[in-house]
């Protein structure tokens, strides 16, 4: 199982950076580069405890659907999300918000997952793919942060 966990420093309160990291219509923004769409479930707003997304994206050259579903929600503290079908064996994304009390939010990414095909599978994630999804992340942080410390949030929470 690969682990990867990130860091994101962001001057803004932390209701609003846990309400851009649940945000569907964000997450497109952030994703342009894969093409991603949601095409199932939640496809636009905020995404809710139990509720599922399906993503259609292009990855490592290649179309895959990927469905979520919100597993775990406290309202601005942490939400989790697990892979229901898609390319992995396993796949878990949780996301945890601090705030120091002045208005300078940590984001805090923990996501697991374990690619198919046995030990080819783990030698793929060490070799390349951990790699890969931590650069997907840094950037969809950076579009969060970009938001967050700007009034740009306001055009993707209503």
């Amino acid at each position: 199982m690969a682990v990867i966990v990130l860091y994101t420093k962001i001057n803004a309160i932390k209701e609003i950076v846990f309400d851009l990291s649940r945000s569907i219509d964000l997450h497109k923004v952030s994703a342009k580069k894969t093409n991603e769409k949601a095409i199932a479930g939640k496809k636009e707003g905020l995404i809710e405890l139990n509720e599922t997304v399906t993503w259609r994206a292009k990855h490592l050259g290649v179309y895959q659907n990927f469905t979520s579903k919100v597993i775990g929600c406290k309202a601005s503290d942490y939400f989790a999300d697990e892979m229901v079908s898609g390319v992995f064996k396993s796949f878990k994304h949780e996301h945890y918000f601090y705030n120091n009390g002045n208005n300078i939010t940590m984001l805090i990414d923990v996501l697991k997952f374990t690619s198919p095909f046995g030990l080819l599978g783990k030698l793929i994630d060490f070799l390349f793919l951990k790699k890969y999804m931590t650069n997907f992340l840094r950037t969809r942080n950076k579009t969060i942060q970009d938001f967050a410390e700007t009034k740009k949030w306001k055009k993707v929470l209503n």
